[in-house]
């Protein structure tokens, strides 16, 4: 007999214990968090551990960031609802989902394709409708939907792209870790109006490699 686990106590935890009591105070954040179970998002083994403070292997040595760390991702964007998305790096589709629920559509390229699969599968159980989906280099982002209100880069760079910055909107916000492959600074960069850029430090993070031509 299979027994199926309640995760919505172990959520609602993680919500108020890891995000909102350490600053996170965007309630639609927290709501999305609060609905987007994210123990679907890892492996049967783990699923025990996915409210817990850390992130988790996914395969392909890749991972599930931090609950934590993709509050702050997502927080940093101020998303409204209405917004065009990018995202880089589907991984297992966990920060897809929390997209999905917060903007009018969600642009997301993996380059490892097994993760397109299982995520799209999720995704569809989950009635998340609004996502496309693509395999290619997440470095040259998605120039014929472009340009995008919000641009989140789930993995680490060297320097910002090019082609992220093309691909943002005046007013868009571009949220990414840069840096070494070791230690990063979580950036937030907005397009002015002038067409100059405005950045600010977050915090310090480490992700995996951001690959392909414009990246490691």
């Amino acid at each position: 007999m299979v027994i199926k686990m309640d995760y919505t106590i172990a959520r609602r935890r993680m919500v108020e214990q890891q995000i909102a009591a350490r600053g996170i105070l965007d309630q639609r954040v927290l709501d999305a968090m609060l609905a987007i179970p994210r123990h679907l998002f890892v492996e049967t083994a783990l699923q025990g551990h996915a409210y817990s403070d850390s992130s988790l292997p996914i395969g392909e040595k890749q991972t599930i960031s931090q609950p934590y760390t993709v509050a702050v991702m997502t927080a940093a964007l101020e998303l409204k609802g209405d917004e065009r998305v990018l995202e880089i790096g589907t991984g297992s589709g966990y920060q897809t989902a929390i997209l999905a629920k917060l903007a009018r559509r969600v642009y997301s390229i993996e380059r490892i394709s097994i993760f397109i699969g299982r995520a799209r599968k999720i995704l569809d159980q989950l009635r998340l409708s609004n996502v496309n989906l693509k395999i290619a280099d997440g470095t040259l982002g998605w120039n014929d939907q472009a340009p995008f209100a919000a641009i989140l880069v789930a993995a680490g760079s060297p320097q910002v792209p090019d082609e992220y910055l093309n691909q943002l909107e005046v007013g868009g916000v571009l949220v990414m870790p840069v840096g070494d492959k070791d230690q990063q600074t979580l950036l937030r960069i907005v397009r002015q109006k002038d067409g100059s850029f405005k950045q600010e430090q977050l915090m310090g993070c480490k992700f995996v490699p951001l690959i392909g031509k414009q990246g490691w």
